[in-house]
């Protein structure tokens, strides 16, 4: 509360360089609220400076640059591993590498500045920028296919008391109450005003923790026993010719090795298409699964009427069932605008998969004995599409390959999603990986099982089926809305 109120003081005649260059610095640390670091406590108050500075700003102007700093922190320590991707697998110049990552991060920074901006011209900067930043955080997860990553909601998993609310307001509810805290630790700290923001800190507080105890969903059937894949496989020779009968070769030795009713392998184990597979290799995992009375999932590309997807197939004692990726990554599995950026792919990155097609089912699949929702990668980072195969889905599966991002925490910051989406749909998370983070997670978002990464690990365990529905499974993404626009709506017209 002291350096609140230091802040301050000192802001009030700051000159604005200075009070960038902390709003830079403070953008950055709450980058250490987020998986790995996991401080949740950290972004109330780093945000609560931020606010304050916001609240000494002179003008719009000034609070959207302090905005645009705050931004420029946050995701250029936040996602710096984009440049990894793009550099180090994508084969693209380290010059072009830096400056693409840079706009991408300048691009995400306006979110926090534009709250800012218009926080500040509303006039009531305490209440306004909570639901403004929630909203920013939303509109990210759509426009130009949407990239909602470090929400600030998802710091909050799977620790912090206002976890509670994730299963009532989804993952952007959650981000209007960390604002929310920032703003009350600012009045406590630099105004008379003590009870207001006492009780509204202690209402989210308490109510969160007693959230956490209400059983939205109950379990269903007997645990059924797992066997979490992660082959370790470079991303260097991932999609080599001259190594593919190697990956083929390790993978049907690991599945060999797991003794359970369901396998899963990650996101594109399986390096060639999956007509290209020998029935006779297929045969050998879809026996083995059949041997135990279950099923095996591995994702694979396969062919279809001359269109390729990202897809997860399933073998073993069930028919043959798949599920294909359908919100792909821009510039890394599709091609936006190809008649306009065509020349990226042509002339600087060497992507493969880069021109997959969009599947459309969002139908559980009935493998193992329950029906399994399945996500392939960063799908499980849009909590509403998550939502589309419940009720009906009672066990979640997500196969990833965050090799991409070399040892950065990219895998770690992945991971939490899942965390956040177990607990906004009370259901059980699988996680089969290549690299990491491969992991088995409960209801409550609590990582049970977690293979170290950058090894090849059989990870095993039990999965229980859940059945119900939590509130924001029912209504989604309106809740929040609907609560954001008409408060913004009422501090508008009250003013």
């Amino acid at each position: 509360m002291i350096a609140l109120n230091a802040v301050k003081v000192w802001a009030s005649h700051a000159p604005m360089w200075q009070r960038a260059t902390l709003a830079l610095t403070l953008g950055a640390l709450t980058v250490l609220g987020f998986a790995p670091y996991g401080l949740f406590w950290l972004p109330w108050l780093t945000l609560a400076a931020l606010l304050c500075l916001w609240q000494q700003a002179t003008t719009p102007a000034h609070a959207f640059k302090l905005g645009l700093a705050f931004g420029l922190g946050l995701y250029g320590f936040g996602i710096y591993w984009i440049y990894i991707s793009l550099h180090t697998f994508g084969g693209m110049p380290w010059w072009f590498a830096g400056f693409a990552t840079l706009c991408l991060c300048v691009f995400m920074a306006l979110f926090p500045a534009l709250a800012g901006y218009l926080a500040k011209r509303l006039g009531q900067l305490l209440w306004g920028a909570p639901l403004l930043w929630a909203l920013s955080d939303w509109v990210r997860s759509w426009i130009f296919t949407g990239f909602p990553w470090l929400t600030l909601g998802y710091s909050q998993a799977p620790d912090s008391p206002l976890a509670g609310f994730f299963p009532v307001m989804g993952v952007y509810g959650v981000s209007v109450m960390v604002m929310l805290m920032a703003a009350c630790m600012l009045a406590l700290a630099t105004t008379q005003q003590r009870l207001r923001p006492m009780g509204i800190l202690a209402l989210l507080l308490i109510g969160g923790s007693l959230l956490t105890q209400v059983p939205w969903t109950k379990p269903v059937g007997k645990p059924v026993s797992v066997a979490l894949l992660q082959g370790n496989i470079s991303q260097t020779i991932k999609w080599s010719p001259e190594h593919a009968e190697q990956t083929l070769r390790q993978y049907v030795d690991m599945v060999q090795q797991a003794n359970a009713q369901l396998i899963v392998l990650p996101e594109t184990a399986l390096p060639v298409l999956l007509e290209q597979l020998a029935p006779v290799y297929l045969d050998a995992l879809k026996q083995h699964a059949q041997k135990h009375q279950g099923d095996l999932l591995v994702g694979v590309v396969e062919s279809k009427h001359g269109e390729y997807f990202n897809s997860a197939i399933s073998l073993g004692a069930s028919a043959t069932q798949s599920y294909s990726k359908s919100h792909l990554v821009p510039f890394g599995e599709f091609i936006p605008l190809k008649s306009v950026f065509g020349w990226i792919y042509r002339d600087w990155l060497h992507m493969p998969l880069s021109d997959l097609s969009r599947g459309t089912s969002k139908k559980p699949l009935l493998i193992a004995g329950q029906k399994v929702g399945v996500n392939i990668c960063y799908e499980d980072v849009f909590g509403e599409e998550i939502a589309q195969q419940l009720p009906q889905a009672e066990l979640l599966v997500n196969i990833s390959n965050d090799a991409w991002y070399g040892q950065s925490f990219a895998a770690d910051q992945h991971m939490q999603f899942s965390q956040v989406r177990a607990i906004e749909t009370g259901r059980m998370v699988l996680r089969s990986t290549n690299t990491g983070a491969t992991a088995i997670i409960d209801k409550n978002g609590q990582v049970l099982q977690h293979a170290a990464h950058d090894q090849a690990v059989i990870l095993t365990g039990d999965a229980q089926s859940y059945r119900g529905q939590t509130p924001y499974v029912w209504w989604g993404n309106w809740a929040f809305l609907v609560l954001s626009v008409g408060g913004l709506l009422w501090i508008r017209f009250k003013r």
